[in-house]
């Protein structure tokens, strides 16, 4: 058997923080989390689950009350009161402190009532949803406060197997932690492990289809990704790559391990072929029908079970000698023709031959382990199966349809999963099944996909959904490659934001409420979220108006400066406002001081390694600071470069970096992109500049990365003013209305009149909403 080393666990509290009587117990975990169990028999439980592996945490400063009918628990950030009988809405209270709001932020056992809902959290799949789907809960509320009922979960023994739960003992966690919405998931993590870190390469395009390739079509569909210059990390081969056209009494042909030879006739030199392209390669399984008399594996596993050899193998996740085949027999072979990871799929539904052990959950741990095993960064590929899953990445959410209602959703159900600390879901991106061709649709789903946690561009199997760029349109195929390439390009700031989730407790995609969490605007905007420490992004996800050609989206900009990263076009913050995009952008917006590293690559390869040339981005306005990490894809080789910028000196530096320097070229080319700037960098020794779309950049070559760059903007560096007029023209130029019109709207708008003047005058022409709305924002961009 090859050895799975069980995830670190500390599963015992420290006797310090427990509040302990003849049938309860009290954990004061952290200053906002308390564990609060109830067991009629008086046995308490110990062991890790599911959910909390770490219960062993600094004991946190509190104090404890106790009278002869209650006891009582007081924190920096709650209030506990307990009536030592069984858990009632009347016996048993945690208040937040803070000030959260006068009555409301008062959580009581058993209270289902309409202020005890949460935020949300995420949900198991969205197979067939067209739309919004209802999400299990999270650990964070608008009232400050919110429950995890551990009280069913699988729990741990010494070695690593699992044990189910009946539910007679009731175990919860409460989380009191006000609209300090980072902090709970922080301590979220504390208690059920951190994020690990993705391989780099899991964080560039993923190509995916169901679909009959063969050796020969899948190479020749590479060859025209490598002339359309779109690059691929990893290659995501769905179930056809195994034999499914199997006689009914074996089976259903939907499980299967042995490769379709009369598609794939030497498996180990096509995903050699795949990884000398520089692509990773994951295989989908649909394990619940187990291991049929037709499998190459067959022989194999019978003998390594002890079974008959004309008997078939019933999958069964929770037989100990079964799961060890099934790894060290069924999967390990393909691994060595050269499997990278699993893509896991239907597995039975959430029932086993054990009541209270969900099969996914079982497939999800039990393969990031047996991925870990040489040591590597490990990664799997599937459904949520509950707390605890954000350990198991990456998430799969399912067959998505394809309709503009379900793009609308997938920006919030994303978001909010990481209000139960699960960052990393992989879609459909652009959908399917059902609905209809939409290249509209299909290009703002993939810019959507962009910046979103793990792009996998993925179709069914009718011939007429295929995602590749050049079955669509002109320009939506021109939008779609540039931002393919965007999305490798990104990577430096990606893999930078993967380290800062393991580490910080920070999901890549995040609510903008984290940020502003006492703003009530921030929690209006279900579909704008923060990408990483720099951005905002407000996704585009109705049609565009036929009389414009824009999509228009809603969104709240924070207080300060911001700038469109695609457009130049610079807002003054603290509004909320109505953002137009033609179809080769979306609105991402970065604040004054925001800084960017992505690979200098026009068109950058399929692996996606520490580049030699970097650009970045640079907003001035603002102090910033960021600190690209990169490593050489162990868990501790791992290099720092300091990026900075200072407004009052008008400098930016690079470096030098520091760590593992051997993960990193010896020497690196630097380009640094002030955008909506018009200003003269400069560097002592040289360097070549460049001006064009609002942006001015100056690269400098050869530069040693234990060394230091700056370049120099001037003192206080102001960003570039709006060109309303050009911008103004462009817009009007392409919306389909009349030309007097169009020529009466840039003459008021451009006017020297005051801007109360022009806008009323623009608003007494009565013009459609659409058209209306779009020569405001223009106009009304800045102050």
């Amino acid at each position: 058997m090859t050895p799975r080393k069980p995830l670190p666990s500390r599963p015992v509290a420290d006797p310090r923080a427990v509040v302990l009587g003849p049938q309860y117990r009290i954990t004061v975990l952290t200053e906002g989390l308390v564990r609060l169990e109830h067991s009629p028999d008086g046995m308490f439980e110990d062991r890790a689950s599911t959910f909390a592996l770490n219960r062993e945490l600094p004991v946190p400063d509190f104090r404890v009350i106790e009278s002869d009918s209650h006891v009582e628990v007081l924190t920096a950030r709650l209030h506990l009161v307990y009536d030592r009988g069984a858990f009632s809405t009347s016996g048993l209270s945690v208040s937040v402190l803070g000030g959260v709001s006068a009555y409301h932020s008062v959580w009581r056992y058993g209270d289902d009532s309409p202020d005890s809902v949460g935020l949300g959290g995420t949900a198991r799949t969205l197979d067939l949803a067209d739309g919004a789907i209802p999400l299990e809960p999270g650990i964070v509320s608008w009232q400050g406060y919110a429950v995890l009922d551990d009280s069913r979960s699988m729990v741990f023994d010494d070695e690593g197997w699992v044990a189910p739960r009946d539910g007679s003992r009731t175990d919860l966690y409460v989380f009191a932690y006000g609209h300090d919405y980072r902090a709970a998931i922080q301590a979220f993590y504390a208690v059920s492990g951190p994020t690990p870190v993705l391989p780099r390469f899991a964080l560039g395009n993923w190509w995916s289809r169901f679909h009959r390739y063969t050796t020969e079509s899948y190479s020749a569909l590479l060859r025209r990704f490598d002339a359309e210059g779109i690059p691929f990390s990893v290659a995501v081969i769905d179930m056809d790559w195994h034999v499914t056209d199997v006689d009914p009494e074996i089976g259903s042909g939907w499980t299967g391990y042995t490769w379709n030879r009369s598609l794939f006739p030497d498996p180990a030199a096509f995903l050699a072929h795949l990884h000398d392209r520089g692509l990773r390669v994951t295989l989908n399984v649909h394990p619940a029908d187990g291991v049929r008399t037709h499998e190459e594996a067959h022989p194999a596993m019978a003998a390594a079970l002890g079974r008959p050899p004309q008997d078939p193998i019933p999958f069964d996740v929770t037989d100990r000698e079964f799961l060890d085949a099934y790894f060290d027999v069924l999967h390990r072979g393909l691994e060595a023709d050269g499997v990278d990871f699993w893509w896991l799929d239907w597995q039975s539904g959430p029932h086993s031959r054990v009541a209270g052990i969900d099969p996914l959950w079982m497939l999800n741990h039990f393969h990031f382990l047996d991925n870990a095993r040489e040591g590597g960064r490990p990664l799997t590929f599937s459904r949520y199966a509950g707390p605890g899953s954000h350990r198991y990445p990456v998430g799969f959410s399912g067959d998505t349809v394809i309709s503009w209602a379900s793009l609308a959703f997938q920006p919030y159900f994303t978001a909010t999963a990481s209000n139960i600390g699960y960052g990393w879901w992989s879609h459909d991106i652009g959908g399917h099944m059902f609905g209809g061709k939409d290249d509209e649709l299909a290009t703002r789903w993939l810019q959507l996909g962009v910046f979103s946690p793990i792009l996998r561009l993925h179709s069914g199997s009718n011939a007429f959904t295929a995602k590749e760029p050049w079955t669509f349109e002109p320009a939506a195929r021109a939008v779609m490659t540039e931002h393919l390439r965007l999305r490798h390009r990104l990577v430096p700031y990606l893999h930078t934001m993967n380290h800062r989730a393991a580490v910080e407790g920070r999901p890549l995609v995040e609510p903008i409420y984290h940020q502003w969490p006492d703003a009530p605007e921030a929690y209006d905007q279900p579909n704008q979220f923060l990408f990483g420490s720099s951005l905002v992004v407000a996704p585009l996800t109705s049609p565009a108006d036929l009389r414009t050609r824009l999509a228009s989206v809603r969104a709240w900009l924070p207080a300060g400066t911001w700038v469109d990263v695609f457009t130049g076009l610079v807002y003054d913050g603290g509004r909320e406002l109505l953002l137009h995009r033609d179809l080769s952008t979306i609105p991402v917006l970065a604040p004054a001081g925001a800084i960017v590293p992505l690979d200098a690559a026009e068109v950058p390869a399929n692996d996606p390694v520490n580049p030699s040339a970097l650009e970045i981005l640079v907003v001035v306005g603002a102090d910033g600071a960021f600190t690209l990490v990169e490593d050489d894809g162990s868990a501790s080789g791992t290099a720092s470069t300091p990026l900075s910028f200072s407004q009052a000196a008008g400098t930016f530096t690079v470096g030098p970096a520091v760590g593992t320097l051997d993960c990193l070229p010896a020497s690196r080319s630097w380009t640094v992109t002030f955008l909506s700037f018009d200003g003269t960098p400069s560097v002592s020794g040289g360097g070549t500049m460049r001006r064009g779309d609002g942006r001015v950049s100056i690269t400098v070559d050869d530069v040693p990365v234990d060394a230091t760059l700056t370049v120099t903007v001037g003192p206080d560096p102001q960003l570039s003013a709006n060109d309303v007029a050009a911008r103004l023209f462009a817009l009007l130029d392409r919306a389909q209305i009349s030309y007097d019109l169009k020529t009466r709207i840039h003459q008021i708008a451009t006017s020297d009149a005051p801007l109360t003047v022009r806008a009323s005058h623009l608003q007494s022409l009565g013009l459609d909403p659409a058209l209306g709305t779009a020569v405001g924002e223009l106009l009304l961009a800045r102050s």
